[in-house]
């Protein structure tokens, strides 16, 4: 691997870490109602403004021991997480699609993606906001990519939601609103292949999941299991790997 590419990967790491930044902002205050924007960062525990030292990505969290540098109360761990998530993200999404649309595309993607698993781990909900700013982003991007691919996303978004829909008609409600719009949304940014897989993922992996809490008894039959996180599972190996993952199924069957 050439210098080149390192210090592109880590100018993108960067990058994506001041998105995730920005997207602890959003899994902070949009389930609350509260603006993004204003007022600027502050401790959630003391209310004090933070300054520049405070909100250096990942570093600021180690440079202060993880709390905060006015009232001394330890700073959640989901902070560094996200940033260090979503530089991650961007890195292998720069790694696989590189100077193409499909990378800004991709980070779009990714970013509501962590949005909407934390806030959904957190407070059972995926707010319609978070979606709506995904659509806003996803429509230029995708068509930047192609008009094609735009078809095929706006068919994939209408699928994906459709299927998603029917499912919580079946279950009755045993699907939220939430998980329905970002399955729609997903399929907008992945197209028909790369939802239909997607979604098998996050079926996969939330129905393997859901069967060991029950059978550890950690949760019961009748208990709500956030199934956004396996959405964004899945949209993510989908987005990342579902091209060879695809070729691959197909190719068993000769």
């Amino acid at each position: 691997m050439g210098v080149r590419v390192v210090l592109e990967g880590l100018l993108i790491f960067v990058l994506g870490s001041i998105v995730g930044s920005f997207l602890n902002v959003c899994i902070h205050r949009l389930p609350v109602g509260e603006s993004v924007v204003f007022p600027p960062s502050r401790c959630v525990s003391c209310g004090a403004k933070l300054g520049f030292i405070d909100l250096v990505p990942v570093f600021s969290f180690l440079y202060l021991r993880g709390r905060c540098r006015r009232c001394g109360v330890p700073i959640s761990w989901h902070y560094p997480l996200v940033e260090c998530a979503a530089g991650l993200l961007f890195v292998l999404a720069w790694l696989r699609f590189g100077a193409t649309w499909a990378t800004p595309g991709a980070w779009a993607l990714f970013a509501v993606l962590l949005i909407a698993t934390l806030i959904d781990l957190r407070h059972g909900i995926i707010p319609d906001r978070v979606v709506l700013a995904g659509l806003v982003l996803g429509l230029p991007l995708v068509a930047l990519q192609s008009w094609a691919a735009l078809l095929w996303g706006a068919a994939a978004f209408l699928g994906a939601g459709l299927f998603m829909l029917a499912i919580a008609v079946i279950s009755r409600g045993g699907m939220g609103g939430g998980d329905i719009k970002l399955a729609a949304l997903m399929g907008l940014y992945l197209g028909p292949a790369g939802v239909a897989l997607a979604l098998f993922l996050a079926f996969l992996a939330g129905g393997t999941v859901a069967v060991l809490l029950l059978a550890t008894g950690r949760k019961g039959r009748k208990d709500p299991v956030p199934f956004g996180p396996y959405l964004a599972l899945g949209g993510i190996v989908a987005a990342l790997w579902g091209r060879e993952i695809i070729s691959w199924y197909f190719g068993l069957w000769g």
